[in-house]
């Protein structure tokens, strides 16, 4: 018995180590904000924060903090110089869009990349089920490990099943086992058109309570605020209002009471709104003093809170990796 409990904390600490990186929605890897957690916009208050994570990448963003303005001046100059990519003085909104969709892909990979190391253990080109099992759950045979019981609130059973079934989606060429570029979209759905419709499957069957293919407001609004008890619908924060106010006006597009999965994948998979877009556009209209519609770096660097604030990032990294994705 000693042995079997100790193999499960041991379980328990190689799932938090390997398995796959979650967001705040539980499972699910992508929502309507995928440049930041934090808010842009809150009432009539901007955020700098993220457009700190949006430009330098979320991870690098919050890596330090404790930068002195011109130290933070110093080396945002020196990415501003970067980002110039035809070297012509000026950073365009296209330039500062690439930017910043290299950044985000920038964390993708290099996760991807880390976790490919920690699962692919005999270090060759394809990854088998058996290796992913072995160093994410047990190395235990798989029928044996789903008889265990229910300890430490892990359903291996559900959590096996739920991987496989995103494993054989990731698998383009049906061979059961995971190229790299496989185990990319394995690990980040939503990086591979592919695998769209395992992220709406696996958001449905996240905060679809009653199974029917569905959602309903108090779905939706379910999976991102519990009512207290005795908390009526009018008590509520005034942020879940809006979300009520969203899900009838946006989300259930036809006005038939639910979203169904065409409306949750425009929901979290939007294709109408390029987030490095909007956000370049911003990043430009709160930099250009002579509104030419493109930065200099001393118009960058002037405003140097907006794109970095306080916060420092690995600059010395982000300046010497020239990798492209």
């Amino acid at each position: 018995m000693k042995q079997v409990v100790l193999f499960l904390v041991v379980s328990v600490l190689i799932v938090q180590i390997f398995a796959k990186p979650a967001d705040k929605h539980s499972d699910r890897v992508k929502d309507d904000k995928p440049l930041s957690d934090t808010v842009h916009y809150a009432g009539d208050g901007h955020n700098n924060d993220y457009d700190h994570d949006a430009f330098l990448g979320e991870e690098e963003a919050k890596t330090f903090n404790d930068l002195s303005p011109d130290e933070s001046k110093r080396r945002l100059g020196k990415i501003a110089d970067r980002i110039d990519a035809d070297k012509d003085g000026f950073v365009t909104e296209t330039e500062l869009k690439e930017w910043i969709e290299h950044q985000q892909k920038r964390y993708i990979y290099d996760d991807a990349e880390r976790q490919w190391k920690g699962h692919n253990l005999d270090g060759d080109q394809k990854m088998t089920w058996d290796e992913y099992n072995a160093t994410t759950y047990s190395s235990l045979p798989e029928e044996e490990l789903v008889k265990l019981e229910e300890n430490e609130r892990m359903d291996f059973r559900t959590m096996i099943k739920r991987d496989k079934k995103r494993w054989a989606a990731a698998d383009v060429n049906k061979d059961n086992n995971l190229d790299y570029d496989e185990f990319v979209g394995f690990i980040h759905p939503e990086e591979k058109e592919h695998m769209f419709d395992i992220v709406v499957e696996e958001t449905m069957e996240d905060i679809d309570k009653n199974h029917d293919g569905k959602l309903t407001v108090d779905e939706y609004i379910g999976d991102m605020y519990h009512r207290k008890e005795g908390e009526t619908e009018s008590e509520e924060p005034e942020w879940v209002k809006t979300e009520r106010e969203q899900f009838k006006s946006f989300r259930d597009k036809n006005g038939d009471g639910h979203m169904d999965s065409k409306e949750v994948k425009d929901w979290i998979l939007p294709t109408d709104y390029d987030h490095a877009e909007a956000e370049a556009k911003h990043l430009v209209y709160e930099s250009d003093t002579n509104r030419d519609q493109k930065l200099t770096r001393q118009e960058i660097v002037d405003k140097w809170d907006l794109f970095v604030g306080s916060q420092a990032t690995d600059f010395g990294d982000a300046l010497t990796r020239h990798d492209e994705f």
